[in-house]
């Protein structure tokens, strides 16, 4: 029998969990983990979020939290979800179910008491894998036989999952570049393929989940040149895509041993007039959306050879964080693997780098004889843009004369 062991798992001896997992199963309630949390446990990887199951209605979940003086959010009732809140920490509690009616987006469900009809309406074996508070493990559907293989197999038929929801083409590949070892299951290719239409009619928002995740294993590439084969990337991403120069990147994140980014991935998978339709497709948050169309715009020329003073010059007008995001994207522009050395000095010279302040203030160009107004402005940022080419001199005698120069020569 495969089993956790708590005492060598910390998420499983977690003070907020077990206050959670107590309210459930007190009482003849009974509660299991189930998903992520399990499958990673088994393969030795990072848990990040403990998502639980229960025969407990949601009426029932909420009323055992509320006793114990835990929080409880109904953030997804209607499917039986309530977000239980202890000490700070947030876990997904789902009631059993199963699904009376689909569509491809969203399913009519009824509670179930039922763990394995549960299981049997959740998409792949390997995330059909349950485990009680004490390391019990429960497998419905060779899960764990799969999980062992490497292989991302759909429960039951694979045509009728994908009818379902048709977000599940897209769980498939993203669960086979993290899970997947060797060639993906033909079955559910098969299926996946025949059904890419039906990616039409999911949200920006589902999708762009989805994809960000999928970028984010260590090796994405192979899978989505598996998608691009099938004609499912370009549903999602038409336009030509930079496939390689997203390789070349994913090679210098394992080589560095840099934690993955997917938006820094996105743009480098893309041409650069895909950033605004895309940025709109999948309705990226602000901050997203400003990052990549920012990365799609870059015109400055960020070489391996930049030398110092450069480098300081581009942090200055850039800032760090878009000085690196260019240094990536061009690192990964860059085949000839001698110059790694030179790039991965450009960020640690980024990492190490403190903004100067510029010393010229408004009151200081008034000293000088300038009218209030806004040729104020334009005399700083000449004084500022000399300031700069001079490598943020410190020399307050060179600075006054600059700035005595530029006041004689500016008509006002």
């Amino acid at each position: 029998m495969t089993r956790l062991d708590p005492a060598r798992t910390p998420w499983m001896r977690a003070t907020p969990l077990l206050k959670v997992m107590q309210a459930l199963t007190g009482d003849g309630g009974e509660a299991r983990f189930v998903g992520g949390a399990v499958r990673n446990t088994l393969l030795g990887r990072a848990v990040k979020d403990v998502d639980i199951a229960t025969p407990l209605v949601p009426d029932e979940v909420i009323g055992r939290l509320q006793a114990a003086g835990l929080g409880s959010v109904p953030t997804g009732i209607d499917h039986g979800t309530v977000t239980a809140v202890s000490d700070g920490h947030s876990y997904e509690v789902t009631t059993l179910r199963h699904d009376v009616e689909t569509d491809g987006r969203h399913a009519v469900i009824a509670f179930a008491t039922d763990w394995r009809a549960d299981a049997g309406r959740r998409d792949f074996t390997i995330n059909a894998l349950y485990a009680t508070e004490d390391g019990e493990v429960f497998d419905y559907h060779d899960g764990l036989a799969d999980l062992s293989a490497g292989r991302v197999r759909f429960i039951g038929d694979a045509d009728a999952r994908i009818r379902e929801d048709y977000l599940r083409i897209l769980r498939l590949f993203r669960f086979q570049a993290w899970y997947g070892k060797g060639e993906i299951d033909t079955v559910a290719l098969k299926a996946a393929a025949a059904a890419k239409a039906g990616l039409t009619q999911l949200s920006g928002e589902r999708i762009q989940q989805e994809v960000l995740r999928l970028l984010e294993a260590e090796a994405p590439t192979e899978v989505l040149r598996i998608m691009a084969a099938t004609g499912i990337l370009s549903e999602i991403l038409p336009g030509p895509l930079d496939i390689a120069r997203l390789e070349r990147l994913c090679a210098i994140d394992a080589a560095n041993f840099f934690v993955p980014d997917p938006m820094l991935r996105l743009a480098a998978l893309l041409a650069d007039n895909q950033a605004v339709a895309v940025a709109e497709r999948f309705k990226l948050s602000n901050r997203d959306r400003a990052r990549l169309e920012d990365l799609a715009g870059a015109q400055e020329k960020i070489a391996s050879y930049l030398s110092i003073r450069e480098v300081r010059k581009w942090l200055y007008r850039l800032g760090r964080d878009r000085f690196k995001d260019r240094v990536f994207l061009r690192w990964a522009d860059d085949a000839k693997t001698s110059s790694a050395i030179q790039w991965r000095a450009l960020l640690a010279l980024a990492d190490a780098w403190e903004r100067p302040a510029f010393p010229l203030t408004g009151h200081q160009v008034m000293q000088a004889g300038v009218p209030e107004g806004p040729l104020i402005g334009r005399i700083l940022g000449e004084v500022e843009e000399w300031w700069i080419d001079s490598d943020f001199t410190e020399d307050e005698f060179s600075l006054a004369e600059r700035l005595k120069a530029i006041v004689q020569a500016t008509a006002y």
